[in-house]
């Protein structure tokens, strides 16, 4: 069976704890691998390599790190199929999915390639007599991301690539579920020229989180996740001194204005409600119909799903991939067999499907409810699956108040053909990502991501500007030279003394 080890310090080292995890192929059932599960020891291994690393790493050239950047963001560019079979093999989602999940985080690699612009400093001369004042950012040392299941790949490149960049040193701890991504992506960054040390992965479960967010050298930790871990992870490692963004989940609303056009909202809340079989956290989840048009709506939604084709992710003609685990399967199953009786018509129960030759694969149809209670556990909770809720409004207003009494704020989207009610609904929502007439408002790499209320825990939002400040800490400088015609007060070199 295969075997998923640590990176440390440049290169793999054999798990010693003796706890092993499970890898198993979503499309089968089957388990494929066994990831090594860090003790605390080898946490502090990791923490200290990067620790060593950061000694030379941050004092290194932006030249220097900038090369590094642009041969990693090259090979990961020629081995984005490669990246891609891992995810599919490990998580379960369709190759094309894979790939795109690649592509978006080779935006930040391309963001952090171009360093020297975003950490250029600001300087102000003559604001006294000779006396000037410069604000520079410096990295903060050593940094650490624990990332979730569902982007093996994209999400650790969301946080490494631009932390290098800034000069820090990382230690990641990826999801056990599916690990084998994240030992490529640091291969190929060792390929690139990194220094040994300056990206480290250590894989495990509960244990290997709590050493990281205790730990006295590490400096600053990423966090993407669910509310109630993000929550965690940023009252423990706040608690230590430590800066943390921790991303939670979201309940991702579409409002749908009477004006709007149906073919295209019923096409973007399919490929955003199902798309990655529903395991993102930008998933749309919750379909807001204002006015007559809500029966049209759930037919037309209801039409495109029912031709979704669900296979195994190496199929190409897999539209839709299992999902995760077992366990994961039968909790969002339980939200759709539980929300009739808490007042949602079933227009789709996606729950008894499976796959022809894979029937021990962890699948799940595509599941529609209508008509449903802003009380129902299928509404308050983030199931993360391919559930699609629709809930109805007589009004814009009323349906903008029903999205912004959520607890989540992560983000949301609006389809209409009126730019005064889009400009509206943009100033008047409560979420930190906004679609008009685009569903999956995901922000491109130089623009920062992240929620607002219960979908972030921190100050700061992951990559772009954002990032950069997460990955750095300011400093001001002030400065007084006496002037060289003062002969006494230094070298005499030739100045009149007559000025």
């Amino acid at each position: 069976m295969k075997t998923v080890n640590h990176w440390i310090g440049g290169k793999t080292v054999e798990g010693a704890s003796g706890n092993w995890g499970p890898v198993t192929d979503p499309a089968t059932g089957e388990v494929t691998t066994e990831v090594a599960l860090a003790s605390v020891e080898e946490v502090d291994a990791a923490v200290a390599a990067a620790k060593e690393a950061y000694e030379a790493w941050g004092t290194s050239s932006l030249a220097q790190r900038t090369a590094v950047l642009f041969r990693y963001r090259a090979l990961l560019d020629a081995r984005r199929d490669d990246i891609a079979a891992l995810i599919t093999a490990e998580h379960g989602k369709v190759h094309s999915d894979a790939l795109g999940e690649v592509a978006r985080g080779l935006e930040i690699v391309e963001l952090a390639c171009g360093i020297t612009t975003q950490l250029k400093g600001e300087l102000s001369t003559q604001v006294s007599n000779r006396v000037d004042v410069a604000s520079i950012r410096q990295p903060l040392g050593v940094v650490a991301g624990i990332t979730p299941f569902n982007f093996p790949a994209m999400v650790p490149m969301w946080m490494f690539p631009l932390a290098i960049a800034c000069g820090n040193t990382f230690v990641l701890k990826p999801s056990e579920k599916d690990p084998s991504a994240a030992n490529l992506l640091a291969e190929l960054a060792a390929e690139a020229g990194l220094p040994d040390g300056v990206l480290n992965v250590v894989h495990g479960d509960k244990v290997a989180v709590d050493a990281l967010l205790a730990h006295p050298d590490v400096a600053a930790v990423s966090f993407v996740g669910s509310t109630p871990i993000a929550r965690y992870i940023h009252t423990t490692a706040s608690a230590k001194g430590k800066r943390v963004q921790a991303l939670g989940g979201a309940k991702n609303h579409m409002l749908v204005l009477p004006d709007a056009d149906l073919d295209a909202a019923a096409d973007a809340a399919v490929s955003a409600a199902y798309g990655s079989a529903g395991e993102r956290c930008m998933a749309i989840s919750a379909v807001v119909a204002v006015g007559h048009i809500a029966d049209e709506l759930v037919e037309k939604i209801r039409e495109r799903a029912e031709k979704i084709k669900i296979g195994p992710g190496d199929d190409p003609a897999s539209e839709m991939g299992p999902l995760i685990t077992k366990a994961h399967r039968d909790k969002v199953a339980s939200y759709v067999t539980g929300a009739a009786a808490q007042g949602a018509e079933v227009v789709l129960d996606g729950t008894g499907h499976t796959v022809d030759g894979f029937e021990d694969g962890h699948w799940i149809g595509l599941s529609l409810l209508d008509k449903v209670s802003t009380d129902s556990d299928a509404y308050r909770d983030e199931i993360f699956g391919p559930v699609l809720c629709v809930l109805r409004t007589e009004t814009y207003e009323e349906g903008v108040a029903l999205i912004n009494a959520s607890p989540f704020g992560n983000g949301t989207a609006v389809f209409t053909r009126d730019g005064g009610a889009a400009r509206r609904f943009q100033l008047e929502v409560q979420a930190g990502m906004v679609g008009v007439n685009v569903p999956i408002p995901v922000p491109v790499g130089y623009h920062s991501f992240g929620g607002w209320k219960d979908s972030l825990f921190g100050d700061h939002h992951i990559y772009g500007n954002d990032g950069v400040h997460f990955y750095t800490r300011g400093k001001v400088v002030t400065t007084r030279w006496p002037d060289p015609s003062e002969g006494h007060l230094g070298v005499d070199l030739g100045f009149p003394r007559n000025h």
